[in-house]
């Protein structure tokens, strides 16, 4: 019984670079293939940093676009996935990008949170940035927090939350007293 699992799941033996970039090809060509794209793959594998870099390309990259990304997405959650299952002793971390999309969507939504920080720097008074998924969060909050004249935090339940921006009280009242 053991061998027929081991077969279906993959055995824990410590794996080696060459291992994963075999096993990641195998997944992305696989789904490529059950999904009929039009798409071609690179791979690059920096094993000192644990990271899989796989950008695709082709005819039908608009369809990875697509609604926010959620096609690039859901193929970076699958390979994440078949990772920590096949490997499950190794952490890596999967990105999945297409043309720069991630790089792109990053940049659209520091614009935004700028625009907004700026707007609760000059109406001292708090503002919400639209409802997020956290990755997008992630991303806002790490550009929030090099400037120490706001704060922000998520608000809400669920996996998609409102990010609340707000002018930081100790900031501002440092800058509004004299100096001694």
């Amino acid at each position: 019984m053991a061998g027929l699992l081991s077969k279906i799941f993959g055995k824990n033996d410590k794996k080696s670079e060459l291992i994963i970039d075999d096993l990641v090809e195998d997944v992305i060509i696989g789904l490529l293939e059950k999904g009929n794209f039009l798409l071609s793959y690179e791979i690059k594998i920096d094993d000192s940093k644990g990271t899989v870099d796989i950008e695709l390309f082709g005819e039908d990259e608009e369809i990875l676009k697509e609604r926010d990304g959620q096609m690039l997405d859901a193929i970076q959650l699958f390979m994440t996935r078949v990772l920590q299952h096949q490997l499950p002793e190794t952490r890596v971390s999967i990105t999945v990008d297409c043309d720069g999309y991630r790089e792109q969507a990053n940049e659209s939504l520091i614009k935004l949170a700028d625009k907004l920080k700026n707007i609760a720097l000059k109406k001292q008074k708090s503002v919400y940035f639209r409802a997020l998924p956290p990755k997008d969060r992630k991303v806002i909050h790490q550009y929030l927090a090099e400037d120490g004249r706001v704060k922000s935090h998520s608000v809400g339940d669920g996996l998609y939350k409102k990010i609340k921006i707000y002018p930081n009280r100790q900031e501002s009242e440092k800058a509004s007293k004299p100096a001694e």
